[in-house]
């Protein structure tokens, strides 16, 4: 090849990198599971005369989110009969395979599945709302193991339906039971075996997500009473700070703010507060730095995990009270004030990406934000589906979102 045609392809590679980066989606709030892609290149605005549509499939019931691995999407939604993981193609949204996990779910607070996928090498792992954990083929959705955990730690579902996102990490795969034998356990990813369980009281419906504290590895779970931290190697309990809400209702993920902070809040009212984690020997200590608690706190995310970058955090802040009513805010991480509120938002849900925030609402907007402290700067927004809870998911140039009829895939790369 000649010296000038290899410099030329080595610029464009360059530019390319340089300009743009895409990446899957494994599971539940992304790689990190905190609402952040680290995709570049997107689009501000959407082209004239709408959202650019790559597809649209039919599917069901359900509040289960997206994962998208390996040119695979995945979600569960149910029909009359029976709850299913199903496997569609990225590109065109044709289904590849679906596999029945468990019989449909009915709740008064809404049917079908309410965790996502979390896909692990050549495996699937799911979590029906009746508690069933299984773990499936990603190659055609046979059932490699199946376990009902709520008769394995001899409890019942939450009220609400159970909610955990299985985490994968390392050999085990760990979700929220709410036992009195065990709040939180893991199975054997292989085998569906359990390992371990940890705790006595209610799970609520957040989702452990993997953390390092002071560099020590652990899993970090925001039950109904209280949020924990666990050891993966053998499911002891290391420290515990208590977090009651009516109606068990902690359902946002715990923010790490730092290798030593961590924030936790709840909606209705309730608020937040920020945890400082020291170690002393074997021993683990959290206490509270900051709190803004009940009708005056400056965040009260009700399902929906707060993201942060470069010092401020944004997110949904919900007056339970007052209607209710939920408020897109924005909050600076050291002093712990609202740099700007835009009141009565609307209830929504966000994932940060390349300097914005791309924001799914109930009603099935989709809207742009620019991720800034220097006020509300909304870029753009369209209604996209119906009614849905769940974030947004970006997974290679590309928008996911899915409400009880259909799952939708916008392209948001930028042609700029």
């Amino acid at each position: 090849m000649p010296i000038l045609r290899i410099s030329i392809c080595l610029t464009l590679f360059c530019v390319t990198c340089s300009t743009t980066f895409a990446d899957d989606w494994p599971q539940f709030l992304g790689t990190a599971r905190n609402g952040v892609s680290r995709e570049t290149n997107l689009i501000e605005s959407f082209p004239t005369g709408g959202p650019a549509v790559s597809w649209r499939t039919e599917l069901g019931v359900g509040m289960s989110g997206v994962a998208v691995v390996g040119g695979t999407v995945y979600t569960l939604y149910q029909d009359n009969e029976y709850q299913y993981l199903v496997a569609l193609d990225e590109t065109t949204g044709q289904q590849k395979w679906k596999t029945v996990v468990s019989d449909a779910y009915r709740n008064s607070m809404g049917n079908g599945p309410r965790a996502t996928p979390t896909v692990a090498g050549a495996m699937a792992f799911v979590y029906t709302a009746d508690g069933i954990l299984a773990a499936l083929s990603v190659d055609n959705g046979d059932v490699k193991w199946k376990v009902d955990t709520l008769r394995d730690l001899a409890t019942r579902p939450a009220d609400y339906g159970m909610a955990s996102s299985p985490l994968v990490i390392d050999d085990q795969v760990v979700v929220h039971v709410g036992s009195h034998m065990g709040t939180v356990a893991a199975w054997d990813v292989k085998l569906g075996e359990r390992r371990w369980a940890v705790g006595d009281h209610p799970s609520g419906y957040s989702s452990p997500v993997r953390r390092k504290i002071h560099g020590i590895d652990q899993i970090v779970a925001f039950a109904a009473a209280s949020v924990m931290g666990i050891s993966p190697i053998d499911g002891s309990e290391l420290w515990s700070y208590p977090f009651e809400t009516e109606y068990d209702c902690n359902i946002a993920l715990p923010v790490l703010l730092n290798e030593s902070s961590l924030l936790i809040s709840a909606g209705e009212n309730h608020g937040s507060t920020i945890l400082k984690l020291t170690r002393k020997g074997d021993d683990w200590i959290a206490e509270p730095t900051w709190s803004s608690l009940g009708k005056h706190s400056v965040l009260r995310a009700e399902w929906q995990t707060p993201v942060q970058t470069d010092g401020h955090m944004f997110g949904l802040d919900n007056i339970g009270s007052a209607g209710p009513v939920t408020n897109l805010v924005c909050v600076n991480i050291d002093s712990g004030e609202q740099t700007w509120i835009q009141k009565r938002f609307g209830k929504s849900n966000l994932t940060l990406a390349d300097g914005k925030l791309f924001i799914s609402t109930m009603s099935g907007e989709l809207v742009i934000v620019r991720a800034t402290p220097d006020g509300f700067q909304e870029l753009d927004r369209a209604t996209v589906l119906g009614m849905t809870r769940q974030a947004p998911v970006i997974a290679n140039g590309h928008l996911y979102l899915r409400d009880d009829k259909e799952v939708v895939c916008i392209d948001i790369r930028s042609r700029g």
